[in-house]
């Protein structure tokens, strides 16, 4: 049983690989990139057995929470620091291994550590990032993971309002990867929809040169 529609084009799970032509980004998409079986059975086993935390931050003196769930992986179990956070890094686990593997075959790189965001429904959202720190984006590789709903993934460059906005949407079982200085040149966000949607898993691993 499928338990996100997809779109007909995709519907045998054969890979489609989709390249972007973006000045100051690497950036491609692969649909279908784990079957629909292997995407459900994933969907299923990260809900359940991920701990999921609620992070929050403090706008104009008031604690808010950030709207969707999120949990730390990596090769250690130290504290990291995540934007204004510092999380707990949970050790890999062997649905986050069987998935890195997979990834890495792509790429050609050990990912260090993962972040997962729980999108429930609409109102989960994440706005306008560039993801590592500022000193540590020339040259990076992220390799997003998506079970569940499909939602639009945009796009923004950082200086030239001219590119307008790109939007990517980002399906059931796919892996977006993005290379080299997207991160420097581009900032990304997850909208709020006020439509009825089912919840996202979101998987961005990580690596830097």
């Amino acid at each position: 049983m499928d338990l996100f529609n997809q779109t007909d084009l995709f519907s045998t799970d054969e890979i489609h690989k989709t390249t972007f032509d973006l000045p100051g980004a690497d950036i491609t998409l692969f649909e279908n990139f784990f079957t629909t079986e292997e995407s459900n059975r994933l969907y299923n086993s990260l809900l359940k057995h991920t701990c999921w935390g609620q992070d929050a931050m403090t706008i104009y003196g008031k604690k808010v929470n950030l709207p969707r769930l999120t949990a730390w992986f990596g090769d250690t179990d130290k504290t990291e620091p995540y934007a204004a956070f510092n999380r707990k890094m949970l050790p890999w686990n062997p649905d986050l291994i069987l998935i890195k593997e997979r990834v890495e075959e792509e790429v050609n790189v050990k990912f260090k550590r993962c972040l997962l965001n729980y999108y429930r429904d609409g109102k989960d959202s994440v706005d306008w990032h560039q993801d590592y720190e500022e000193n540590q984006r020339k040259n990076t590789v992220i390799g997003s993971v998506t079970f569940g709903a499909t939602r639009p993934f945009q796009l923004k460059h950082v200086t030239r309002n001219d590119l307008g906005r790109i939007a990517i949407p980002l399906a059931h079982g796919s892996l977006l990867l993005m290379q080299g200085a997207t991160q420097n040149n581009w900032k990304h966000k997850i909208p709020k929809t006020t439509k009825q949607i089912q919840p996202r898993i979101n998987l961005t691993f990580r690596w830097i040169e």
